[in-house]
């Protein structure tokens, strides 16, 4: 009797401590499945909410997975602005800091937010913080640089390598940069690699009216923007005016608020797939995800 009545006390020990057994969120729950974090937007670019495993399709490959839950993202964030200070965004800075502003309010409490700005070089002006009014002082030291020219891909760069020492659970980083002259002197399959590494979502807001006759770095910049956000599940916006800013911003970080985390069912394999799509049944959204797995 008393031996039976051991083994039902370690029976029950091990039960509960598999069900108290913690689980990482954003990762894969085991061999067999794996979470991907989903941005879905309307005709307008804002956030659609309200959306189940039902409205998700994902694919590896071209093949068909099975979505088992579509969850809203509540993983601490961790946003990187680089902010363009060169000379060409004089006019912008205003508009940039009014926009800033509203963005850390609009994410307190839900993201530690770091500031870099991008004139002559990637300078640190606020480290990551939770603090929403350290971030807003540091907004307010943002100046435009008199002869600077913009460093983006170097600053991209510089970003990476901090999330992947940390190994940060939900990299983003958002550029706000003038459209021009691009003195970094970086490959564009090089940065995007980087990007691909870190993990991290890379979102784009290019101020001005796209300019023609580029510079070999400007192709290379272009081909960053582009194919970075595409590849990571950002958002690439083109504002014409410096007064279109804040409104960008704004829907950013409402979208940054209202992503998706899908769980999906894969067969277990040692090579990652090439090409991940995910989409949406609701008509008139588009969803956005990175393209690629870890390890690509």
């Amino acid at each position: 009797m008393r031996k039976s009545l051991s083994l039902l006390v370690l029976s029950l020990a091990a039960s509960a401590s598999l069900t108290a057994a913690p689980q990482r969120s954003g990762q894969a729950t085991d061999a067999r499945t794996r979470d991907i974090y989903v941005s879905v937007v309307d005709e307008k670019g804002n956030a659609v909410t309200g959306l189940s495993a039902a409205d998700f399709a994902v694919r590896e490959d071209g093949v068909a997975r099975e979505v088992l839950r579509a969850v809203p993202a509540d993983e601490p964030l961790e946003v990187i602005v680089l902010v363009d200070d060169s000379q060409a965004a004089t006019t912008a800075i205003p508009f940039i800091r009014d926009g800033l502003s509203a963005f850390a309010d609009r994410l307190r409490d839900k993201a530690a937010i770091g500031l870099v700005t991008i004139g002559e070089r990637p300078t640190s002006v606020v480290e990551r913080t939770t603090d929403t009014q350290a971030v807003k002082k540091g907004i307010t030291r943002i100046f435009a640089r008199p002869g600077a020219g913009a460093y983006l891909l170097e600053g991209i760069l510089e970003v990476t390598r901090g999330f992947q020492k940390r190994e940060t659970r939900r990299p983003v980083i958002v550029a706000l940069t003038v459209e021009g002259v691009e003195f970094s002197n970086q490959q564009y399959d090089r940065v995007l690699k980087a990007l691909h590494a870190s993990g991290a979502t890379f979102h784009a807001l290019v101020i001005g009216t796209p300019a023609g006759g580029l510079s070999d770095e400007q192709r290379q910049r272009h081909l960053v923007l582009a194919e970075g956000t595409a590849q990571t599940g950002g958002r690439r916006e083109q504002l014409l005016t410096d007064m279109a800013i804040p409104g960008a911003l704004a829907k950013l970080a409402d979208e940054l608020l209202n992503q998706y985390r899908v769980t999906y069912a894969r067969p277990d394999a040692l090579v990652p797939p090439e090409k991940i799509q995910v989409s949406v049944t609701r008509p008139g959204a588009t969803a956005r995800s990175r393209t690629m797995a870890p390890g690509r």
